[in-house]
């Protein structure tokens, strides 16, 4: 769908960049989309643009480090923290005149991003999505080792041999790692275009996903792997829809302690599919989200 406006915003020294497609001054509040990774893009999010025709716009943006926004290949582990991106979302907010009113709607890590943004009360959060996120990442850590001993013997054989040898970067454990990613993280083959795109996004300057996340989606050594948001999760008051696919890599473990934690909050499982049921799925994912912006 074509955007209404997009170009970047000021953050301290920075830029972020970011794409309206809608009108900011409806009747309806903006959904604000929060990307995963960290240091994936907005790309593999376009498809919820559909938003407009059913009159919410919608706000798409690179978090810093990647995409559009500015890039910083130099910055070390102490750099790229959560607070970091919890000052550009609110940053952004503010630039685009939506603080006082809006929906957010965070991704695998951008899940963990918005329920800790609304862990602090903000005024203007009139209603929060979670969808395919870890609630702890220690509890996910271990499910992924669970998850990984369904795949076949010799594919998690080889991508633990590569591991302890420190050769994540080598074809064979590339090839290994399709596996899971076919089972857990998109089952739609081809994957689509705009996966495509963040894909290629993080492969072109891996610093913010390597350093904070690791070398792929299942084997987590980065500085987040003992980050956790679940003492937090009683203070959220926003609305709140918790999702997950299927056959999500998030399992129903890790992504229990948001639905159980947060007063009030509704929990769906959408059918066929994994970690991007908004691509997989995208009829029955549509359905429960509008449903929910509805009921706001």
């Amino acid at each position: 769908m074509v955007p209404s406006a997009k170009g970047t915003v000021p953050f301290g020294p920075y830029r972020t960049w970011y794409r309206v497609t809608g009108d900011l001054n409806g009747d309806r509040p903006p959904v604000v989309v929060v990307h995963g990774g960290p240091g994936s893009t907005h790309d593999y999010l376009l498809p919820l643009t559909r938003l407009v025709d059913d009159g919410w716009p919608v706000v798409h943006y690179d978090q810093l480090g990647n995409g559009g926004s500015t890039h910083l290949r130099d910055r070390g582990a102490d750099f790229w923290t959560s607070e970091l991106f919890l000052d550009e979302l609110e940053n952004l907010l503010g630039a685009l005149g939506i603080a006082d009113r809006n929906v957010l709607f965070g991704q695998s890590w951008g899940g963990v991003l918005v329920a800790e943004w609304a862990a602090r009360r903000p005024k203007g959060l009139q209603g929060l999505v979670i969808a395919n996120a870890p609630a702890s990442y220690p509890l996910w850590i271990e499910e992924l080792v669970e998850l990984r001993k369904t795949l076949p013997p010799v594919v998690n054989e080889r991508l633990l041999r590569h591991e302890a040898a420190g050769t994540t970067d080598s074809a064979e454990y590339r090839s290994a790692s399709e596996v899971f990613y076919r089972r857990h993280v998109c089952r739609v083959q081809p994957v689509p275009a705009e996966l495509e795109a963040s894909l290629l996004e993080i492969s072109a300057d891996p610093t913010v996903y390597g350093t904070m996340n690791g070398p792929n989606e299942f084997h987590i050594t980065g500085t987040l792997k003992d980050h956790s948001v679940i003492p937090l999760l009683p203070n959220i008051t926003a609305p709140t829809l918790v999702l997950r696919g299927e056959h999500d890599e998030i399992t129903e473990a890790a992504t229990a302690p948001f639905h159980e934690l947060i007063p009030g909050a509704h929990y769906e499982v959408v059918p066929d599919s994994s970690h991007l049921p908004h691509a997989e799925n995208p009829e029955h994912f549509h359905r429960v989200l509008l449903e929910f912006l509805k009921g706001l």
